[in-house]
């Protein structure tokens, strides 16, 4: 699939069917996720790989009851390691860069799921608080998205989205 018909073909996907996805897919999304571009090449992300059922509830139920999480056969909670940036770029590093590193791979790994026929959806909103003790993430550990990966049981139509024109500014706003 030529990428842009990947990146088209991206959608917020909160239906699963109950078919199992391969670990080594599951390996492939890791590594796509793990190529994303870092500041200072630190690589302020870890993932955490959720596959128990008890697991899934659990973060379902931190993560507001969007039960399509527990529904998904894997969920892999990307997480933002502060002091792998801060290190490097101090409290700059800690509160954006390492962020930053996160969600480029969430990107990352988003694409790869669509460009191997799964699906998943990027969720935001969780109590990071209780998903930091679930996991029991260091104090230098962030979780920053959620993603729950699956074969899609919906197809959702393409979001409206605002003219690019529109959000472009040339030299200053």
């Amino acid at each position: 699939m030529e990428f842009k018909e990947v990146v088209k073909k991206r959608r917020s996907v909160r239906r699963f069917k109950e078919h199992d996805i391969p670990e080594d897919d599951i390996d492939k999304i890791l590594e796509i996720g793990h190529m994303a571009p870092s500041a200072g090449n630190l690589q302020a992300r870890d993932f955490v790989v959720v596959r128990d059922d008890e697991g899934k509830k659990k973060l379902t139920k931190n993560a507001y009851g969007q039960m399509f999480i527990s529904q998904a056969p894997w969920v892999i909670v990307v997480c933002a390691n502060k002091q792998r940036s801060g290190k490097k770029y101090g409290e700059r590093g800690e509160d954006l860069y390492s962020i930053q590193d996160a969600t480029a791979a969430v990107e990352n790994m988003l694409l790869a799921i669509v460009d191997m026929d799964y699906a998943s959806v990027w969720v935001g909103a969780f109590d990071e608080d209780a998903v930091s003790e679930q996991l029991n993430l260091p104090s230098h550990v962030r979780p920053v998205t959620i993603l729950p990966i699956g074969h899609p049981a919906e197809s959702p139509l393409e979001p409206k989205k605002i003219d690019v024109k529109e959000i472009t500014h040339h030299e200053e706003w």
